[in-house]
């Protein structure tokens, strides 16, 4: 996986658009991804609508996320002034035929793709201001929004546009929360966006608040937290040899704050880290001071083929 998610003194370059207002389906970016390795200029192409079978706002909407999740990069060099892409590793590694979950089947990518998104903060601010600055469990949509534009215009020193935010909360809601279906309903049959199996924010019914789901996260494997934690680590910390709990469980772009995770929880998951990485993350309390040392980094690829190649593996 890649570490692009700013540190808290960066100046963020907000972004509020790009999805054309459609959160991504299922088979979306596993078409992106093929389609760019296929053709590297696919989304400037006319026949992009042909090749990925959907209109050209959803072409924008495929690109969008592909590229928020990191699934594609922009290759530096340029085809008849067309922009080209390409996929990244962790693009290549989970949707190339023979990747790890080409067809969004195992829990933990839906996990691995919720934690690109929520730290991508210049790419998909609000999924990064919802996850680790807002910070209340309960939300209407009206505060949610109003507290967003604050926010924005504070940080990025810019006027926002009201509507913009507007559909880009609107978005936001509907990529976490399921429509309403029967019994019979299911999920790779609708059009709701797969995080929503995730189930980490809920509405009982369209217009009322929304709210936060924070708490065990059991389909979450270990091996994906700790990649996060990894990257988390080395992004926000990169000189430090040990995190305090409080650091893994509040700070901005944390596990803690991105998977919504209490202080218990969070435990559970440090005490299985020593065992995990052969003691290279070891988990400690000590006169009441609970933190992880890390004695050697590991790379998060690693934990993914850990996880992915195991035996039992869904």
């Amino acid at each position: 996986m890649s570490t692009l998610y700013t540190t808290t003194s960066d100046k963020i370059n907000a972004s509020f658009s790009g999805h054309e207002t459609f959160p991504f389906r299922y088979t979306w970016l596993k078409k992106g991804v093929d389609a760019v390795r296929e053709n590297s200029t696919i989304f400037a192409d006319d026949s992009a609508t042909i090749t990925l079978g959907v209109g050209k706002n959803m072409v924008r909407s495929i690109q969008h996320w592909c590229q928020v999740s990191r699934l594609i990069e922009n290759d530096a060099m340029r085809l008849n002034q067309r922009r080209r892409f390409v996929p990244t590793q962790f693009g290549n590694s989970i949707f190339a035929d023979d990747g790890f979950d080409p067809y969004l089947e195992d829990m933990a990518t839906l996990w691995l793709i919720h934690w690109q998104l929520t730290t991508n903060a210049n790419r998909a601010t609000t999924w990064y201001w919802a996850f680790s600055i807002f910070g209340q469990n309960e939300f209407g949509r009206d505060t949610f929004i109003a507290e967003l534009i604050k926010w924005a215009e504070r940080k990025t020193r810019n006027r926002i546009s009201e509507n913009s935010i507007k559909r880009d909360v609107d978005c936001f809601v509907r990529t976490y929360v399921a429509s309403p279906q029967t019994e019979n309903t299911i999920m790779e049959d609708t059009f709701d966006c797969p995080l929503a199996e995730l189930n980490l924010i809920s509405e009982s019914s369209a217009g009322n608040p929304c709210r936060f789901h924070r708490g065990p996260k059991p389909s979450l494997p270990i091996e994906i937290f700790a990649a996060a934690l990894s990257e988390f680590w080395d992004t926000r910390f990169s000189g430090n040899n040990t995190l305090t709990l409080a650091n893994i469980a509040y700070s901005l772009g944390s596990p803690g704050r991105t998977f919504l995770l209490d202080e218990d929880t969070l435990v559970e998951y440090l005490e299985g880290l020593d065992n995990l990485t052969q003691g290279a993350l070891r988990y400690d309390e000590t006169a009441g001071v609970k933190q992880v040392y890390r004695d050697q980094k590991i790379d998060s690829m690693e934990l993914l083929n850990k996880y992915y190649l195991s035996e039992g593996c869904s």
